[in-house]
């Protein structure tokens, strides 16, 4: 009997399971929107039941004609959404706050001024930010003193394994996005937690990613699942997408292309340093054992794309009416910069109040220039992270692994590959996230032997390859450095003063 993996994705927008062979090969996948609601004061928030009911509903889907044992359950998620859940009740003190709702933005103001940056950044590999785990807790607890008693802080990823298995436990990937577990150490960081007025207690044990949380309790097989199924916590969602195309050795990047784009490489496992602090970039425990993840990211990559595709026309451009556009300009650069800061700035230069910019425009530019010149600022801004990530970790980035919906564009790949000198590979994985998920619990469960055998397994892929045009890259080389790069600090001076 073929012996079946599933995964479990809980994303911003959408809900998937999927069900794969133990070689990666999906045999079934189902997805939902996860739906976001606002309170009357307009803050956002997920529905723990409403979730939980919709997972339910996904692992009944994709397991309803399968008749292959199920040997383990991998689940991964955003990183900083989460909840608090009274866990001998089964009660949730609180709906899931996500990780983009501005409610802390005061909360991590006041934290900012109680820690060392530097110091809290070498710990945790993150900077300050209202998105932290930690945040949303002092918030809370600002809202109600007595609502985290009895409770534990949980990942949107803890909850659903929780469901399943009725045990409390996270990875070391979500762990750190608390802002409250050392990295460096592998444990919640007990002074840390103690001088802003919470209990030890309140956060769950910590396993490496992928360990098993626990069985899977009766009371499941009307929805396909047998008890004693080993669930895991597979850890942070871009990095499980990161394993499950082998990114886990310096100088290969992922890079994950959807409304926001996302790198993620690798780096073997040290103390952070200010060199790394400064870089811009957050760090992590990868899923891979004795490693670090590097992350940074372009929050309007594709978010720019649907933007400009809603401004052409009184309906969407059709993605092949933009193909067709682009089709009619001409493949040398188009001269035009696009800066990608529809929603601020990411690495190396977050700034959540930057602004974008188109310069160079002309009266004879037509729309395929315009959708070609913001797809060339996304890659420009990726070459911006590229070199930062070069110089943070002292290793050349020559390969591109590009999973996500923005590689179905071959005019973007082939500018990306053009503008960075790099060479792009497409692996046949239409989910990387899921895949990663399930394959993380995989090796957890005993399914691969260890990690040798699922990077050997990973490697044997056919993959796509788009190579740089040298012409054009040299072109794009000075484009980048006497423009892009050049107008970086006056543009963001100007948009500083508030004008």
């Amino acid at each position: 009997m073929k012996m079946r993996l599933l995964g479990i994705d809980i994303g911003t927008t959408h809900i998937k399971a999927g069900l794969f062979e133990c070689d990666g090969t999906l045999v079934q996948i189902a997805i939902r929107s996860n739906q976001s609601h606002l309170t009357e004061e307009g803050l956002s928030y997920y529905n723990p039941d409403e979730m939980w009911r919709v997972v339910t509903q996904l692992i009944k889907e994709v397991t309803s004609d399968q008749h292959e044992k199920i040997v383990s359950i991998g689940i991964t998620s955003m990183a900083e959404s989460g909840l608090l859940l009274n866990p001998k009740t089964n009660e949730c003190h609180s709906h899931i706050i996500p990780w983009f709702d501005r409610r802390t933005e005061e909360v991590s103001n006041v934290l900012q001024q109680e820690i060392d940056p530097v110091e809290q950044f070498q710990k945790t590999g993150l900077h300050n930010s209202y998105k932290s785990g930690l945040a949303k807790l002092l918030w809370l607890k600002q809202q109600d003193p007595q609502i985290t008693t009895n409770a534990k802080w949980l990942s949107t990823s803890d909850f659903i394994a929780y469901k399943l298995t009725g045990k409390v436990s996270t990875d070391y990937s979500l762990a750190a996005r608390t802002f409250a577990f050392r990295i460096d150490q592998k444990k919640w960081d007990i002074p840390l937690i103690r001088h802003f007025g919470l209990g030890e207690s309140l956060f769950p044990e910590v396993n490496p990613s992928g360990t098993g949380v626990g069985e899977v309790s009766q009371g499941f097989e009307e929805i396909g699942l047998e008890k004693g199924i080993s669930v895991a916590v597979s850890g942070h969602d871009h990095v499980c997408a990161a394993l499950a195309v082998g990114v886990t050795q310096p100088g290969v990047v992922l890079d994950s292309m959807g409304t926001a784009e996302t790198l993620v490489g690798s780096l073997h496992e040290r103390g952070l340093t200010k060199k790394e602090y400064e870089s811009g970039f957050t760090f992590g425990c990868h899923v891979v054992p004795n490693r670090l993840f590097w992350m940074g990211g372009i929050q309007s990559s594709g978010g720019s794309v649907e933007w400009l595709r809603s401004q052409l026309s009184s309906q969407h451009l059709s993605y092949e009416e933009m193909k067709n556009l682009l089709d009619q300009v001409p493949s040398s650069p188009t001269g035009m910069l696009y800066y990608p800061y529809l929603t601020g700035s990411g690495s190396p230069q977050p700034d959540p109040n930057a602004k974008g910019a188109f310069i160079g425009l002309k009266s004879t530019h037509k729309k395929g220039d315009l959708l070609k010149a913001l797809l060339e600022g996304t890659a420009f801004e990726l070459e911006y992270m590229r070199r930062a990530a070069e110089k943070m970790q002292d290793c050349q980035i020559q390969t591109l692994i590009a999973v996500g919906g923005g590689t179905k564009n071959q005019q973007w790949l082939q500018i990306k590959a053009d503008v960075t000198n790099c060479h792009l590979l497409i692996p046949p994985v239409s989910e990387a996230t899921l895949l990663g998920a399930a394959m993380a619990a995989g090796l957890g469960s005993g399914v691969y032997k260890d990690e040798a055998e699922l990077l050997q397994l990973i490697s044997q892929r056919q993959e796509n390859n788009v190579y740089p045009n040298t012409e054009n890259q040299q072109k794009y080389q000075t484009l980048f450095e006497e423009g892009y790069l050049f107008l970086q600090e006056p543009l963001r001076s100007f948009y500083k003063k508030g004008l």
